[in-house]
Order: C-alpha cells, then sequence, then structure tokens
C-alpha cells in the first residue's frame, strides 16, 4: 500500500516541477558558440586575409609557395590566376596564385 502512496506522489499529483526546455539545450547552445569563437573565426579571418595576400601580389614580390620553392613574381596572367616565378638564373615556373603561401619581402620601391 505504501508503494501506490509514493508512487502517486511522485507521478504529479502533488507539487512536481517541470524543467524549461530552454535550459535543456542551453549546454548546447554554449558548446557551438565557444566553438564559433575559438575555431571558425579564426579560421575565418586567417581565410580573408590570404585572399588579401593572393591580391595584392605584384611583379618583383618575393615569395614562398606551398611546395617550398621561393622565388620572384617575374609576371601575373590576371586571366588565368597564374604567376610566373623566377627561382632561378634563366628559370621561371608558372604556378597558380593560390599557390603562394606568403611574401617574404614586397618589391623594392
Amino acid at each position: 500500500m505504501n508503494h501506490i502512496i509514493y508512487f502517486m506522489g511522485a507521478s504529479g499529483a502533488g507539487g512536481a516541477q517541470q524543467s524549461n526546455p530552454l535550459m535543456n539545450f542551453l549546454p548546447l547552445i554554449a558548446i557551438i558558440a565557444i566553438m564559433y569563437f575559438l575555431l571558425l573565426r579564426p579560421q575565418a579571418k586567417k581565410q580573408k586575409e590570404h585572399r588579401a595576400l593572393l591580391e595584392a601580389l605584384e611583379k618583383g614580390d618575393k615569395i614562398i609557395s606551398t611546395g617550398g620553392l621561393v622565388g620572384t613574381i617575374a609576371g601575373i596572367k590576371e586571366k588565368e590566376s597564374t604567376i610566373l616565378v623566377k627561382i632561378a638564373e634563366n628559370v621561371k615556373v608558372e604556378m597558380s596564385r593560390a599557390a603562394v603561401a606568403q611574401v617574404i619581402k614586397k618589391k623594392a620601391e
């Protein structure tokens, strides 16, 4: 008989409280916000800076490619989105503009 009274009291006959559904999603929302500020936002900023670097390439800039080649830009082909890189005397290589990892030195003004 005591079991019946116990179950009746726990089922909501008395003062059972229901939790707010928004509070159930609060940890998930917090995790997503943390991931955005720690991972996604810095990566987007880095991509934006790299895109600006690629657009600012000029003839005479000394660059490093993603493959490790170090050279000087000898020419730029806008239509094909490629650059001509001089890596040694009488040695020029045509590569994709996106293959530039960083600019070592801007051309001397």
